[in-house]
């Protein structure tokens, strides 16, 4: 049975080969979250990795069979310590023993090259997560210096796209004025140790909740006339990129300008509830392929046109165990049994034929910050609602240029 197993998987990955390879260009990364009970072997993933050229790896824990099956492949690794593990992870003993049994144990074979403590604590509400936020980043990069491995892992959190107060016009990027506080010493963080700031962005749910108002182009990186920022008359044909710059304003206006920005997930579901608009297969095909597009260009945000876009996509596989909306269970590239979701049309050389993709995003209505984000938490398979303020008319703007 085994054996029947490998051939399978042997043939799937021959076929991927005609099907979309290399879905990947330049540096992106995929999201392998493990939410389900029918997912291949680790083993088994290895190989479907590097069939699409993936680079990059976001793990939601560090699954040592998941670390251990990726030894030798170049695959460089981000993990992650669950928001539950916060609190104990404050007390600098805890911090060394994790980093030593998960980290340590597993270089140099797998290149683990980061570690994201939390994932959208500061949305959560919750003040005992946030307390713990920063002594937790801090006892985990201390553990990596007292081992000598702090100069090839680096510590961060990521951040729901609801941290920002104001997102629209991308030059008036602000932070939520509660949150500032704990964001600069998070900042001032990522500054002393060179760490990359983290973002989850999905234009998926700026158009779900407002479907009539914001333009499918817009957000699908489709063509369109999009709109112009009266600031700084830069212009933006997709939504992403105007998130992306909206965070850099939002550094920028506490001081942090040349602070590196990541996209550590974003993606568009496959499927959804009758009342999930947009959530189809052709939707994401055009949304995944079209950012690889955007990425094959080697070119950066409008505001940043020098600046590298590390983004990961959301996600490997469609997860079937996780709770919430059908959407939730339906953003992988890949069915469970390694088969491709759907084409992802990008040639060897780069070049996209057709729109399909890969892709990283949270809403960014052009508007105030998001029309209720709904921020991702993998980790946990919950994704949970961010309420924020509609700004109806940067809405209706953008209806009415894009």
């Amino acid at each position: 049975m085994e054996l029947m197993r490998i051939f399978s998987y042997a043939s799937i990955i021959l076929s991927i080969s005609v099907y979309l390879l290399p879905i990947m260009v330049n540096s992106i990364g995929i999201n392998y979250g493990q939410i389900a009970d029918n997912l291949p072997s680790p083993e088994n993933v290895v190989p479907l990795v590097k069939s699409i050229g993936v680079t990059k790896v976001k793990l939601y824990d560090a699954d040592p069979r998941v670390l251990g099956a990726f030894a030798n492949s170049s695959v460089e690794f981000m993990i992650g310590l669950g928001n539950g593990d916060l609190e104990k992870m404050r007390d600098p003993n805890n911090a060394q023993d994790w980093v030593k049994q998960n980290v340590q144990a597993h270089l140099p074979d797998t290149k683990i090259t980061c570690i994201f403590v939390g994932n959208e604590v500061l949305t959560f509400n919750d003040t005992n997560l946030s307390d713990n936020l920063v002594p937790a980043m801090q006892s985990v990069h201390t553990a990596l210096v007292n081992l000598g491995l702090d100069k090839q892992v680096t510590v961060t959190t990521a951040h729901s796209l609801g941290i920002l107060q104001i997102s629209f016009p991308p030059s008036a990027g602000a932070f939520r004025e509660d949150l500032v506080d704990i964001l600069s010493q998070t900042l001032s963080f990522h500054q002393k140790t060179g760490s990359p700031f983290l973002i989850n962005a999905y234009p998926f749910f700026a158009y779900k909740g407002n479907p009539k108002q914001v333009s499918l182009d817009f957000v699908l990186f489709q063509p369109n006339q999009g709109v112009i920022d009266p600031t700084t008359n830069l212009h933006y044909d997709n939504m992403l990129y105007a998130q992306i710059d909206a965070v850099y304003s939002a550094l920028a206006s506490l001081g942090y300008k040349k602070l590196p920005v990541h996209i550590s997930e974003t993606g568009w579901p496959t499927k959804g509830d009758e009342d999930e608009a947009g959530a189809t297969l052709d939707n994401a095909k055009k949304y995944n392929g079209n950012l690889i597009k955007l990425m094959s260009q080697n070119a950066g945000t409008p505001l940043r046109p020098d600046s590298d876009l590390n983004i990961y996509v959301f996600a490997l596989f469609n997860e079937n165990m996780k709770p919430g909306p059908t959407s939730e269970r339906n953003y992988g590239l890949f069915k469970p049994d390694g088969t491709p979701a759907y084409a992802l049309g990008v040639t060897n050389n780069n070049t996209a034929s057709g729109s399909i993709g890969n892709g990283v995003t949270m809403p960014f209505s052009p508007t105030s910050s998001s029309t209720g984000y709904l921020s991702i938490s993998s980790a946990t398979g919950r994704r949970k609602f961010v309420g924020h303020a509609l700004m109806m008319a940067s809405l209706l703007l953008i209806k009415t240029l894009v």
